[in-house]
């Protein structure tokens, strides 16, 4: 990564390079354990043909709407283009793009996750710095392909949470990388913009899930998803050592090295989004439950019915968690009871 100064894009090298691929036709599902019980039978779940409006939009949809009318607000008020109506020039890839001079200004920290969805595009302190659509077309493009297989994993919110702790965590490398390598002491700030740090964390996510899937590069050479991955990490490492060009490559392998590692641990960051409704029900008083002979279809009464009642309630917990951050968020103590489950409901029947 070069430490000149003005707007850093950081496209992929699906975009940069002369290197593209076609949207991967994905022949079976990666290996998973094996979930006793479905969640469709359950009363919260509603089939997509059965949810309107945003539920039907994917978190794969969301990231790209959502990148594209950044980028787009960005390219109307830096560019004034309403000034018969009302002038109002403002850039924000100025206000929200990540400085390499983070740690002298920690408060700014928000940085680093902004960054990650915005795209080059025109600048008003940086007026003279080149800019294509190619940037965010690449970048989207990329995610759309790699993102929707891996969010059939982690479900939608989980991927979201995924996408975005990637982009943080790529930033933050490439603040340290521009520590050592930027040398802007008296100049410019180098500064980055782009989505590459979390689409490089999803597309390799993508290849240890599906590693012998076929990906087509310039939609006609047909390669391995994981021969793919080494020619990145090839072509990334020597752009990082090389220092050449206004590719942010140290962004481009940390991303890449999180995907890796989040798909092989199977981490889970519902933690980060379910910790308002944890305190809401530590501060909540517990609700009680009646229990009437007559609410028992089986006719039985006592203790095991105190069990099944717990137990079912684990099981609704366990599945409404399997809808929202998806089969591989379950440990396997949570696995286990939904096998135990799934048996006492089989002696039921039988």
């Amino acid at each position: 990564m070069a430490a000149a100064s003005g707007v850093h894009g950081c496209p992929m090298l699906l975009g940069t390079s002369t290197m593209t691929t076609s949207s991967p036709h994905i022949l079976s599902d990666p290996p998973r354990e094996a979930v006793p019980m479905g969640f469709q039978d359950r009363g919260y779940y509603r089939s997509p043909s059965a949810a309107g409006g945003m539920a039907d939009w994917s978190g794969v949809n969301t990231i790209i709407a959502l990148t594209a009318a950044i980028w787009l607000a960005n390219f109307i008020l830096a560019g004034d283009l309403f000034r018969e109506v009302v002038s109002l020039p403002f850039s924000l890839n100025d206000f929200l793009c990540l400085k390499a001079n983070l740690f002298q200004k920690p408060w700014q920290a928000w940085q680093l996750l902004t960054y990650g969805f915005l795209h080059a595009g025109p600048s008003l302190e940086a007026p003279g710095a080149p800019y294509d659509i190619w940037h965010i077309v690449f970048n989207m493009l990329t995610l759309w392909f790699f993102g929707r297989p891996v969010e059939g994993i982690t479900g939608k919110a989980e991927f979201i949470r995924f996408y975005c702790v990637a982009i943080v965590l790529a930033g933050l490398a490439w603040v340290v990388g521009e520590q050592f390598t930027g040398g802007f002491g008296g100049g410019a700030v180098p500064r980055l913009v782009g989505a590459s740090g979390g689409v490089m964390a999803v597309l390799a996510a993508f290849i240890w899930y599906y590693p012998r899937e076929t990906v087509l590069i310039y939609g006609v050479l047909p390669v391995p998803a994981w021969a793919l991955g080494v020619l990145y990490l090839f072509s990334d490492l020597r752009g990082a050592g090389s220092h050449a060009g206004n590719i942010a490559h140290v962004a481009h392998l940390a991303g890449a090295a999180f995907g890796v590692v989040y798909a092989w641990r199977r981490m889970d960051f519902s933690a980060l989004t379910d910790w308002p409704g944890q305190l809401l029900a530590k501060v909540r008083p517990p609700q009680l439950r009646i229990l009437r002979p007559e609410d028992d279809p089986s006719g039985r009464s006592g203790g095991a019915d105190a069990d099944d009642v717990l137990l079912e309630q684990e099981v609704d917990r366990l599945l409404e968690k399997i809808t929202r951050s998806g089969e591989a968020s379950l440990t396997p103590a949570e696995r286990e009871a939904l096998a135990r489950a799934s048996r006492r409901l089989k002696d039921r029947r039988s």
